[in-house]
């Protein structure tokens, strides 16, 4: 009774799971297809959730249907047996008095208990239950069977089986798909039904006599030839696969695998299919042993010719000669990675090498010089920190770069968006009410110039506080972000509690929530539906939700947009955008891959070779709205899923043309793009082979560290144009050494967005690489002394981005210093080098180090450093003497100053010691001219 008890308790607990688990997948399910709804894609929730269930039905209704057919042909062989069992009488073994026989043990008697009845549901059962597993096995696979049947034309075949790529990319993956799913249930029936004769038919002889049954026979022989059958099939889409072979010296099939591989491959799949004749024909000969002899030549076979073979092949013929035989096969991976990634698209021009700018040169380039970054985002983001988040509850994720039109003028710029972090409200404030109904929403944008600095080495704002302040023409009118890259989770708005807005003085603003977009509460159903959704039952428990009131879903934007579309791949820097009615976008580039381009060399470790930066997307902070914008129409996978999702995509053109001003050619793109230009800006099979002419992405120092530069935003005049404009910059180093070779610019605006170009210097002349400037920098007495100084000083000095910019003909070196004292987290801009040419320079600021350089006419205007520039001393730093007066005074002040300057060169003090040099030079040269005029 206990026994029984327990098992009824076991059912009834597996019986409860499985409602909860089926309930709430429901409920989830439900929410998921309102909130679709509320965002006007229903259309694709529709699609992916019928295809989805569509084929895992279908597969789950195939396997049902063929495990049992088979499992009922082996239906009679099974009751006969059994009836045959128990016409068998056991013996009987006296023991003194007791009389026992094996029927009377507890196992003995289980063939008696299988009617036909029994029997038939027991296979249906066990059909249903393994159909229902294998469904599982096609989950994710819906995007390649809707691919399948809206697949379009690349226009470009392969060189091996002129074949479109659209078969590759469309057509090979559903066939894989086909495949694996009859081989693998086929094979699954063989074992099973195996089993089931092995079983049954125990008794009389076991597995070495199963075959001497003709139904057992036939049976498993029907489903041999079938799987072999299929194999034969599996091997000419092996062929295909050939073209993404790693084998040899290049992605893609090579020599071996053409002269080698391929015919393995054909071979076996001759070889299959009289294989699975021979099984057939050994149903009607009984000749078993004809049936062993072919499989196994079959894996002989398979070993000589699909392993050793192109092993010899490889050693004897392709190694002795490799290039050789390999050029054509090299010649191909370039081609086709060239065009994977766009490559073949890049324009190459030429940039001379040791031209020296003049101060005309900087004059008419002004723009670029007004454009300089000199704030990373690394020790930007902590001044903004410490400047803009107001409150322990606001956060700055990330700073992004972007441009705009501020007072007539073009200007890169940083900017930030100010976030709720509720995870940092205070312990007592951590309340299901303040995290799900008050505190649901950031508050505003901070923006910063790319180059403009404070006296007190800060940024200077173009954008702060709260509410926010503008000192340009730039505003911003909806400053709430619900949506953003926090992580916070659901929030309720439209409640009877009013939402923080933002702090006021001593207290605060509160507010209440204008769009729509949310899962509206406005059932005591769709109420309990939410709680068991989220695991919530304060949900339920709360009054102060009303019809009203809205759930806000998947607010970080990183969930938000893929959950809608999980077939894109993603950028990793989403940024804010503010339009001319001042309110917050966040920009989003999305990229189409596959690892089925035929020769491509793969980008990462999933195999990847194939990139497009096909949809931009913008999402609403405010209420949420996305919307997908196709950026590059001759994508043919994207224009697979514009059909597979009619209405989900919009052409670029219909983007508002205030955010179009601010699509930017993407960053992980771009980095992409210039890793594989590395190897493939050679063209030539020779030279690619011997790697003769390799580029590598440089090195810079940041902070105490070398590491790899990344590709950084500049405003600039490209060579040749006569406009500014906004590009993305990356330079190359040859291999194993430091100098600059080339460098590659990526174009963002108008109608030249995403044109690339490529600048070459000539190879004859040293052009300095980006870890020979800072060689340079550290070479410097006076710099690398005065760095020791402020290290020595209670100071952390922290070494920017070096950002190379290109103007007119040639290159100026900018990297930024900023000192952070032990005390505080708030780095400030102290000093920036430049270097050109032969000269290199360390100032309070870009103008002065630009003067210092191409002399005083280079920069009109410009300022001299406020107070608070120097950071050695807390007053201003001293005026230059004035004209008008004496000699006298002159000397004296001479005296003054010169005494000032041993005082500082004892001290150690090198830049306060230069710039009293300077200051006396000063002096003895109007003495001079007083001199001359007396």
């Amino acid at each position: 009774m206990k026994g029984k008890s327990r098992l009824s308790l076991g059912l009834l607990i597996l019986a409860a799971t499985i409602l909860i688990s089926i309930v709430g997948w429901g409920a989830g399910l439900y929410i998921d297809w309102i909130w679709f709804k509320t965002q006007n894609y229903q259309t694709v929730f529709v699609t992916r959730l019928v295809t989805d269930i569509g084929l895992r039905t279908l597969v789950g209704l195939f396997m049902f249907l063929l495990l049992l057919i088979n499992l009922m042909l082996t239906r009679k062989s099974v009751l006969k047996a059994i009836e045959s069992a128990n016409a068998f009488r056991p013996f009987q073994q006296q023991d003194d008095d007791n009389v026992i026989t094996i029927n009377q043990l507890p196992f003995a008697n289980w063939r008696e208990q299988i009617t036909p009845g029994r029997l038939t549901i027991a296979f249906t059962a066990i059909s249903a239950v393994l159909g229902f597993l294998y469904s599982s096995s096609v989950a994710g696979d819906w995007t390649t069977v809707l691919k399948y049947f809206n697949q379009y034309a690349f226009g470009t075949t392969d060189p091996i089986y002129n074949k479109d790529l659209g078969f590759y990319f469309f057509s090979l993956p559903f066939l894989h798909i086909i495949f694996r799913i009859l081989a693998s249930a086929i094979f699954l029936n063989i074992v099973l039904v195996a089993g089931v004769y092995l079983v049954t038919d125990s008794a009389r002889g076991g597995l070495a006599k199963i075959f001497r049954f003709p139904s057992a026979r036939y049976h498993l022989s029907a489903l041999a030839a079938l799987f072999f059958l299929l194999k034969s099939w599996g091997y000419r889409l092996d062929q295909y696969d050939l073209l993404f072979s790693s084998n040899g010296v290049i992605h893609g099939a090579g020599y071996t695998d053409i002269h080698a591989t391929l015919l393995a491959y054909k071979v076996l799949m001759f070889l299959s299919l009289i294989t699975a004749v021979i099984i057939i024909a050994n149903i009607f000969f009984n000749r078993f042993r004809m049936t062993v002899y072919a499989i196994a030549g079959l894996i002989v076979t398979s070993i000589v010719l699909g392993a050793v073979y192109p092993v010899a092949i490889q050693k004897f013929i392709v190694l002795p000669n490799e290039f050789n035989r390999e050029a054509p096969y090299i010649a191909n991976n370039i081609k086709f990675s060239q065009q994977a990634y766009n490559l073949d698209k890049i324009e190459q021009k030429d940039f001379p090498a040791g031209r020296t700018l003049q101060a005309k040169d900087i004059q008419e380039n002004q723009n670029t010089i007004d454009n300089v970054r000199l704030w990373d985002w690394a020790p930007l983001q902590q001044t903004y920190s410490q400047l803009q988040e107001m409150r322990l509850y606001y956060e700055f994720k990330n700073i992004d770069i972007d441009r705009y039109q501020i007072n007539g003028e073009y200007r890169q710029v940083m900017l930030a968006a100010r976030e709720m972090n509720q995870g940092q409200l205070s312990a007592q404030a951590q309340t299901w009410i303040n995290q799900r109904l008050v505190y649901t929403h950031g508050y505003g944008i901070a923006m910063s110039p790319v180059n403009e600095v404070s006296g007190e080495g800060l940024p200077q704002f173009f954008l702060k506080d709260i509410p926010p302040v503008s000192s340009t023409d730039i505003k911003v009118t909806r400053p709430e972000i619900y949506y953003g890259e926090s992580n916070d989770g659901y929030v309720i708005v439209n409640t009877k509690t009013d939402e923080f807005d933002y702090p006021k003085g001593d207290g605060n603003a509160y507010s209440k929530y204008e769009g729509s977009g949310g899962v509206k509460v406005n059932s005591i159903f769709r109420k309990l539906l939410l709680a068991i959704t989220f695991a919530d039952y304060k949900l339920l428990l709360t009054s102060d939700i009303s019809n009203d009131s809205q759930v806000l879903l998947y607010r970080n934007i990183k969930e938000r947009v893929p959950k809608i579309a999980p077939f894109l791949s993603y950028d990793s820097d989403p940024y804010p955008v503010i339009n001319n009615q001042g309110e917050i976008y966040w920009m989003w580039d999305a990229y189409t891959v596959s690892k089925m381009y035929p020769y491509s060399e793969p980008f990462d470790e999933q195999g990847n070779n194939y990139i497009r930066n096909s949809v931009k997307i913008t999402i609403n902070a405010y209420d949420g709205t996305v919307s997908f914008y196709i950026a590059d129409v001759e994508d043919p996978i994207i224009k697979a899923y514009a059909s597979i999702f009619p209405g989900m995509f919009k052409q670029l053109a219909e983007m508002p043309d205030d955010l179009k001003e601010h699509i930017r050619y993407p960053e992980d793109l771009f980095y992409i793009q210039s890793q594989m230009y590395t190897l493939y800006h050679m063209t030539d099979p020779q030279v690619f082979y011997n790697r003769e002419d390799k580029w590598t992405l440089p090195t810079e120092k940041v902070g105490d560290e070398e590491k790899p530069m990344e590709p950084y935003y500049v405003i600039t005049v490209l060579p040749g144009e006569k406009e500014p404009e906004f590009v993305q910059i990356m330079p190359f180093t040859p291999q194993n050494k430091k100098n600059m070779i080339s460098w590659l610019a990526a174009r963002s605006d108008g109608e030249h967005y995403g044109k690339m170009l490529v600048y070459e210097f000539p190879k004859q002349e040293l052009v300095y690489g980006p870890m020979q400037i800072e060689a340079r920098i550290d070479q410097d007495t006076t710099i690398s002394q005065q760095l020791s100084l402020w290290d020595q000083r209670g100071s952390n000095v922290i070494r920017g981005n070096l950002v190379v910019i290109p103007i007119k003909d040639s290159l100026v070196y900018v990297e930024p210093l900023y000192l952070q004292s032990e005390q505080s987290k708030m780095p400030e801009l102290r000093r920036v080098i430049v270097a050109a040419g032969d000269r290199i320079v360390m100032e309070p600021t870009l103008e002065i180090a630009i003067q210092r350089i191409y002399g005083d006419d280079a920069i009109k205007g410009a300022k001299p450093p406020q107070q608070g520039m120097d950071p050695e001393a807390q007053q201003p730093t001293e005026q230059q003497p004035t004209g008008g007066k004496t000699v006298k005074e002159l000397a004296s002040e001479a005296n003054r100053v010169y005494e000032d300057a041993q005082a500082k060169l004892k001290a150690g003090d090198w830049a306060g010691y230069g710039q009293s040099i300077n200051q006396l030079k000063n002096i003895l040269s109007q003495l001079q001219e007083q001199s001359a005029t007396q």
